[in-house]
């Protein structure tokens, strides 16, 4: 199939610019293949959206809105934490196909190849998130997800390092220190389909964080700036959830993301 989009730009553009959950992985994937066959030029000056066209589903909550999901049977509690998990990775493509889109200009090519990897994988962590919902019953869109997901996003917008430094070396290493407990709760709860897909993501998003700690200290190369106090400073700045343990330093090291940046951080 031809690429109606002859630039990288304009065919991220389309991904942030497509409302709804099929349509934007089917926008992914056909960006991704296109860009992978060399059918995209290298030309990043489409204008990217201050926020991506959402569905018309879930409701958005700011975070204190959002109702609490401990309660509930198994099923209901189950498919709560898998909703919530498929709107971050629903909202990671925007993030991926963003970054390309945003900041590639500022970087050799294989900066491009690698977030246009990460917005494939994204793309697939949803889907396959979001067929567990229906082979429970429900749908993504059934419940109301989290509104503040886009506000690093928003925040970063004009700093790659800032945009580096927080969505992959901080929000997606937290997944990296979480994922594997969540894993468990599903076993325990009779569920391994779900801790399989999970297990899947966590190795994938490894990947993602390396990728992340790979570019932002090429910005700090560039920049002659020790990246262990610049990433403290710009988390400081644009992070005020705080940095809290227990984190996975096995799985943050694989990433590239030693201890020397985030202990001793509040």
């Amino acid at each position: 199939m031809t690429s109606q989009y002859q630039t990288a730009g304009e065919a991220v553009r389309n991904v942030l610019m497509t409302p709804e959950p099929a349509a934007k992985v089917m926008a992914a994937r056909a960006a991704t293949r296109q860009w992978r066959k060399g059918a995209l030029t290298a030309d990043f000056t489409a204008l990217m959206p201050d926020v991506p066209a959402r569905p018309a589903r879930p409701e958005l909550l700011r975070p204190g809105q959002m109702p609490r999901r401990g309660k509930g049977t198994s099923l209901t509690r189950r498919i709560a934490l898998i909703h919530a998990l498929a709107h971050i990775e629903f909202v990671a493509i925007d993030l991926a196909y963003d970054m390309v889109g945003r900041f590639a200009a500022q970087f050799p090519r294989e900066f491009a190849d690698d977030w246009f990897r990460v917005g494939a994988e994204e793309a697939m962590h949803f889907v396959l998130l979001e067929r567990r919902l229906r082979e429970m019953g429900s749908f993504y869109g059934a419940l109301p997800a989290h509104d503040g997901l886009w506000d690093t996003a928003k925040e970063t917008a004009y700093d790659a390092a800032a945009r580096l430094a927080i969505v992959p070396m901080v929000l997606e290493a937290r997944g990296l220190d979480i994922t594997l407990d969540t894993v468990e709760r599903f076993h325990a709860m009779g569920d391994p389909l779900t801790a399989r897909v999970l297990k899947r993501i966590y190795h994938d998003e490894i990947n993602h964080v390396s990728f992340g700690t790979k570019w932002f200290e090429l910005c700090c190369t560039q920049f002659k700036s020790d990246p262990h106090r610049c990433w403290k400073d710009l988390v400081k700045t644009h992070f005020r959830g705080g940095l809290k343990p227990p984190f996975n330093d096995s799985a943050r090291l694989a990433a590239g993301l030693t201890q020397e940046y985030y202990l001793g951080i509040e």
